[in-house]
């Protein structure tokens, strides 16, 4: 079956663009898009894409806001929101961490990256563009977290370290599960034990942990 996502940006040759790069995909339909959030928003609970791929700036509710809407800690139903942006801003990404989003990506991302993305969303996992990785490394070198970071409910042991560390960096489970030389019903086993102890809604708050915790 498709991936069926919605778009949404307030530039109609950019929307236009990305639908395009994505329907070309054999496993992927753009079922709806949007020139801003309130509109997206409206679209996502309508339709109940699978993904929602969200730029950052758009007029009146902006894509932190409809993310928060859609996948933020209040919502019992969460959507998989894609954040992606020209803008390199660090508090953009992190405010759009905290609002629920489980990808980041630039626009000059390129198509096959956006794909693995909208993919890993879909499967209930997290890429994030190593660049944007690196940015937020340097905001939190710079100012650090809005506020402590929670205390895990158990001591992490030596393996859930090492799957936190490739958490952090935007690595999908399979791809873990072969740099570390484990299965992936292991990997999927150590990233439930790490949310259940560090309270985290998904994987992308595991790795906002790590950050907050100086892990990576």
């Amino acid at each position: 079956m498709s991936i069926r996502v919605i778009v949404a940006d307030d530039q109609e040759i950019v929307r236009t663009g990305l639908a395009m790069i994505l329907d070309a995909q054999p496993d992927i339909e753009v079922i709806g898009a949007a020139a801003d959030g309130r509109r997206a928003v409206e679209l996502a609970r309508r339709l109940r894409p699978d993904v929602c791929l969200f730029d950052i700036r758009m007029p009146g509710v902006d894509g932190i806001e409809a993310t928060r809407s859609l996948a933020g800690p209040a919502v019992d139903d969460p959507l998989a929101v894609v954040v992606i942006t020209t803008f390199d801003l660090d508090e953009y990404v992190y405010a759009a961490l905290r609002a629920g989003a489980r990808g980041f990506l630039l626009k000059n991302a390129g198509a096959d990256l956006l794909s693995q993305a909208v993919h890993a969303a879909a499967n209930g996992e997290a890429l994030i563009a190593p660049s944007i990785t690196a940015r937020l490394l340097g905001a939190f070198a710079r100012t650090g977290p809005a506020s402590p970071p929670v205390h895990p409910v158990e001591t992490l042991t030596y393996r859930e370290e090492q799957i936190l560390a490739t958490v952090a960096r935007g690595r999908t489970n399979s791809e873990i599960a072969r740099d570390l030389h484990i299965s992936l019903s292991t990997v999927k086993s150590h990233i439930a034990s790490l949310m259940a102890k560090l309270g985290a809604r998904n994987r992308v708050e595991i790795a906002m942990w790590a950050y907050e915790t100086n892990r990576v």
